[in-house]
C-alpha cells in the first residue's frame, strides 16, 4: 500500500561506522608489505603512509562537498555523470563492474580467508585451496545478509567497526610499550636513499591508498542518510583523522617488532607481529583481523549495489537492477550481480597482482570525479553548498591522482595495461547499446 523506496536508515553513527568499517579492513594488515617493498625503506614507507592519509583527507573533503551539492546516491558514478557527462560515467561503471569492484572484493575476501585459517595452520602457511574456499564462504555470507536487510547490514557494520578498532589497539599498545623501552634498532638508517626507486613509488602509493580506501563510501548511500548536509562532512572528517592516527601508530608498532626483511617475508604481517610481540594472543588477533575484512566486504557490497541501482535508474544499466525487494526494501538484483565475477577472481587471483590491476582504474576515475567538482563550481556559481573546501584541495588532489595513474604505466606496465584495456572496452558497448537507447 506504500511506495517502495530505499528508506533513510543511516544515522551519523552508522555513517561513521560505514566509513571506519570500509577503511580499516584488510589494507592495514596486508599493505605494509606492498608499501615497504616499493618505497625501499622504513622511513620512506612511513612518509608514504602519512602522505596517503593526507591525500585521502583531501579526496574525502572533495567528496563531502560533492555529496552536499549533488543529492543522488551513487558515489563516483553519479558525480562523473552530473559533472562530466554520460560517456565517462558509463566507462567508470563498466570498469567498476568488470575490473575494480570484483578485484577489490576478491583482495579483501582472500585476506579474510588467509587470516581466518592462520591460527589453525601456524607456523605453516594455510593451503591455498582452503584459503579460497573460506574466502568465498565469507563473501557469500555477506551477500546473503545484504540481500536480507539494510538495518541488519548497518548494525553488523557498527559492531565490526568496534572490533576493528580493538584489533588495531592490540597491535598499537604492545608496539608502543616496546618502543618506550628503547627497542629502536629497526629504525636505524630509516631513510636509506640507495634503496629508493622512484619508478616504484606509484605502486607504494597504490598499496597505501588501498588501505585508506573507503573514505568515499558515504557518498554511495547519500539518499539513505539522515541529514546528509550535516552528517556527510562530519562523518568523513572524524573517520579519516581517526584512521590516519591509527595507521601511523600501527606501522610504527610493526617496525618496532619486525625488521624490514621480516615484513617483506611475511604473508600476513599482523600475524608475524603477534608471534613476536604478544604470543598469548596468537589465536585471537588473526580472527579479529578476519572480522575486520568481513566488515570491509559488508561495506563494499552495501555501497556498490547502490551504484548499480542508480545507474539502472539513470538508463545506463538494465532496468532489472533498479528494482527493490517489495518486503525487504533491499536492492536485491543489484546486490546479487557481483556474485559470479568475485567468485572467478577469488579462484584465479593473487592479492598483489589484483591490487595493481584495479588501483589504476579506481584512481583514474576518482581523479575525474574531483575534476568534476571544479567543473561543477565553474558551471553553477549560483549554487549554494552548505559545505565548501578551498579550491587548492580538489586541484591538488586531481593532479596527484592523474600523475600517479600516468606514472604507474612505467611501474607495472602489464597489470596497468590490462586495467586500461578493461576501461577502453566500454567505448563500443556505450555507443552500440547505451547511447543509442538514451
Amino acid at each position: 500500500q506504500k511506495a517502495v523506496f530505499l528508506r533513510k536508515k543511516i544515522t551519523l553513527l552508522r555513517a561513521f561506522s560505514l566509513l571506519i568499517g570500509s577503511m580499516v579492513g584488510s589494507g592495514i594488515f596486508i599493505s605494509p608489505k606492498g608499501v615497504l617493498k616499493n618505497s625501499g625503506s622504513v622511513g620512506f614507507s612511513l612518509l608514504v603512509w602519512f602522505a596517503c592519509g593526507v591525500l585521502s583527507m583531501f579526496g574525502a573533503l572533495c567528496y563531502a562537498e560533492l555529496g552536499t551539492r549533488i543529492t543522488k546516491s551513487g558515489g563516483h558514478y553519479i558525480y562523473i555523470l552530473e559533472t562530466l557527462g554520460p560517456l565517462p560515467s558509463f566507462l567508470f561503471l563498466w570498469a567498476e563492474f568488470f575490473a575494480i569492484r570484483p578485484a577489490n572484493s576478491a583482495v579483501v575476501s582472500l585476506a579474510f580467508g588467509r587470516y581466518m585459517l592462520e591460527p589453525f595452520f601456524a607456523p605453516c602457511a594455510a593451503p591455498v585451496p582452503a584459503v579460497k574456499l573460506v574466502s568465498l564462504l565469507g563473501y557469500y555470507m555477506v551477500l546473503t545478509l545484504n540481500s536480507w536487510s539494510v538495518t541488519w547490514s548497518a548494525r553488523l557494520q557498527t559492531a565490526l567497526s568496534i572490533i576493528k578498532l580493538v584489533a588495531l589497539a592490540l597491535i598499537i599498545v604492545p608496539g608502543m610499550m616496546l618502543l618506550v623501552q628503547g627497542h629502536t634498532e629497526n629504525f636505524q638508517d630509516a631513510f636509506d636513499s640507495e634503496s629508493l626507486v622512484l619508478g616504484k613509488l606509484p605502486l607504494a602509493f597504490y598499496a597505501g591508498m588501498f588501505a585508506y580506501s573507503g573514505w568515499f563510501q558515504a557518498s554511495f548511500v547519500r539518499e539513505e542518510l539522515v541529514r546528509p548536509e550535516r552528517n556527510i562532512p562530519l562523518a568523513v572528517i572524524v573517520s579519516v583523522i581517526t584512521v590516519i592516527v591509527g595507521y601511523m601508530l600501527t606501522n610504527v608498532s610493526y617496525y618496532t617488532v619486525l625488521a624490514t626483511e621480516d615484513v617483506l617475508a611475511s604473508p600476513a604481517v599482523a600475524v608475524s607481529f603477534v608471534q613476536r610481540a604478544f604470543k598469548s594472543l596468537i589465536s585471537v588477533v588473526p580472527v579479529l583481523v578476519a572480522l575486520s575484512c568481513f566488515g570491509t566486504m559488508n561495506g563494499g557490497i552495501f555501497t556498490f549495489s547502490r551504484t548499480l541501482f542508480v545507474a539502472s535508474r539513470e538508463g545506463q544499466w538494465p532496468p532489472l537492477f533498479s528494482m527493490i525487494h517489495i518486503r525487504r526494501h533491499t536492492p536485491l538484483p543489484a546486490v546479487m550481480l557481483m556474485f559470479p565475477l568475485v567468485t572467478v577472481m577469488v579462484c584465479i587471483g593473487d592479492i598483489y597482482h589484483l591490487l595493481n590491476f584495479f588501483s589504476f582504474s579506481r584512481w583514474l576515475f576518482i581523479g575525474l570525479a574531483t575534476l568534476g567538482l571544479i567543473v561543477h563550481r565553474r558551471r553553477h556559481p549560483e549554487l549554494h553548498s552548505p559545505f565548501k573546501v578551498p579550491l587548492f584541495v580538489p586541484v591538488s588532489f586531481t593532479i596527484i591522482c592523474l600523475f600517479t595513474v600516468a606514472m604507474s604505466f612505467y611501474s607495472d606496465p602489464v597489470n596497468i595495461s590490462i586495467g586500461c584495456t578493461a576501461v577502453l572496452s566500454g567505448f563500443p558497448v556505450y555507443y552500440l547499446l547505451v547511447h543509442r537507447q538514451m
